[in-house]
């Protein structure tokens, strides 16, 4: 077919206008540089489709053509991203999330044991052994049976309190739990409302034959928020729709329709123990039973009710007297004695205190009485603080590791797809000076027009 006279322009206004796509990208890679889950863009350069002309009078014997070409074209606008760092990074952020919902309640209830301290139980029981130690140096002063009383009231006040405080922490774990898996305005419920959304319109605008990548970044961010709550996997269902799994539920939290293949959400869902993250623990922290806080709290009951059979199985030995302690456990027990009815000895000898004595011996020796376990009151207390300690510790250590785990992907997933200054810088450069060219080139072509259409077939010039 004959070449145009004005091909030459249309050429280099092709180069003109992709250079200026080109420089338009760089500039919103520049402008999100710090933008959270933003991937850097690039601009895709592809010849534009060639013209067949007619064969010169060399070729003519041959029947050859040739092509020429006509410049460049935008291929497409590609968001610079790999699938396989997504997927480890949400991976890691799942194990932060368990980690540091593990981490923030052990720590409160370390501080709720305040041990070692002045005002923690285990010194409360060396005041409350103590106090029977002086009710046996002086078993019939009315001064040490009243401070036997108040130091077993002070004892268990403090051990009611604790329970307290574990209970308030398996409360607030299961709050907050609660408040963001709420139907309504759950964290959960927001995100993916704001996913399904963002879904529906990357569907249509795919449709259309157009990449939404700023909307595709978006999504992804909720994604990876999404990770840090439970356990998410994304399947690609092509033409922007996807398939979200989210921790154990029975259902996906997203699909797409079957029939109008409109995405579709199912939320709310019931979720275990096993859906990892932060609900995960947050589920493992206050589940009842089976809950970590709830076998803490067994446990403090273990030593309350030890402490108050031991003593009582020497306090009231007959089963027809008064016993010193009452309550079913930690949470309600109390002293039931008085100053009048605590009895240092059952023997009516002036100065008789076998009872006391043996009383102030359980803080060395376990009760002899059938039932027992086998530990001192004290003993079964230090065996629960050092779990509480090793549990917390261990924590803080998990915390720390995933986060560093979960860094490491994060950079690596940011050698990907964030944005390099420099890089862009370079590009800025190199796409103004092709535009310059494709300018220049331009203007030689409209002095040759210009030459062509004004001084053809003038004579004399």
């Amino acid at each position: 077919m004959p070449i145009s006279t004005f091909l030459g322009l249309q050429t280099t206004l092709r180069g003109l206008l992709a250079q200026q796509r080109a420089l338009d990208v760089t500039s919103h890679n520049i402008a999100n540089a710090n933008t959270e889950g933003y991937s850097r863009q690039q601009a895709v350069m592809t010849a534009s489709q060639g013209l067949q002309v007619m064969p010169g009078l060399t070729d003519l014997a041959s029947g050859g053509s040739a092509i020429l070409g006509t410049g460049v074209d935008i291929a497409q606008f590609l968001r610079i991203r790999d699938d396989f760092l997504d997927a480890q990074y949400r991976a890691q952020a799942m194990r932060l999330g368990d980690a540091r919902a593990r981490s923030s309640a052990l720590d409160r209830v370390q501080l709720a044991f305040a041990e070692p301290s002045d005002n923690g139980i285990s010194k409360q029981l060396a005041h409350f052994w103590d106090a029977w130690s002086n009710l046996a140096n002086a078993p019939e002063s009315p001064a040490t049976r009243q401070a036997a009383i108040e130091q077993g009231v002070t004892l268990a006040s403090s051990i009611n309190q604790l329970y307290a405080q574990l209970e308030t922490v398996r409360q607030q774990s299961r709050d907050e739990f609660d408040a963001i898996t709420a139907a309504g305005s759950g964290e959960v419920a927001m995100a993916v409302k704001d996913i399904v959304d963002y879904t529906d319109t990357i569907q249509r605008q795919m449709a259309t034959g157009a990449v939404p990548n700023d909307l595709l970044d978006k999504r992804d961010a909720l994604l990876d928020k999404l990770s840090q709550l439970a356990q998410v996997s994304v399947q690609d269902l092509g033409g922007g729709a996807i398939k979200v799994t989210f921790g154990d539920a029975a259902l996906p939290l997203i699909d797409q329709d079957p029939v109008t293949g409109a995405p579709v959400s199912n939320w709310p869902q019931a979720l275990t123990q096993a859906a990892g993250g932060k609900l995960g623990a947050l589920l493992a922290l206050s589940d009842v039973p089976g809950g970590e806080i709830d076998s803490l709290e067994a446990d403090l009951d273990t030593f309350a009710r030890e402490l108050r059979d031991a003593v009582n199985y020497l306090h009231n030995p007959t089963g027809t007297g008064v016993d010193f302690f009452t309550g079913t456990g930690a949470s309600d027990i109390a002293v039931s004695a008085t100053a009048g009815t605590v009895v240092a000895s059952l023997s009516p000898d002036k100065g008789a205190n076998d009872i006391a004595l043996a009383i102030a011996a359980l803080r060395y020796s376990p009760s002899t009485r059938p039932t027992s376990p086998g530990l001192t009151p004290d003993q079964l207390y230090a065996q629960l603080v050092s779990r509480v300690g090793g549990a917390a510790k261990d924590a803080e250590r998990t915390e720390a590791t995933a986060e560093q785990l979960t860094n490491a992907v994060e950079d690596r997933r940011q050698s990907t797809s964030g944005v390099s200054m420099d890089e862009e810088m370079a590009n800025l450069i190199r796409f103004q000076r092709a535009f310059q060219a494709s300018a220049r080139a331009m203007s030689s072509m409209d002095e040759v027009l210009d030459d062509l259409i004004n001084r053809t077939g003038r004579v004399g010039l």
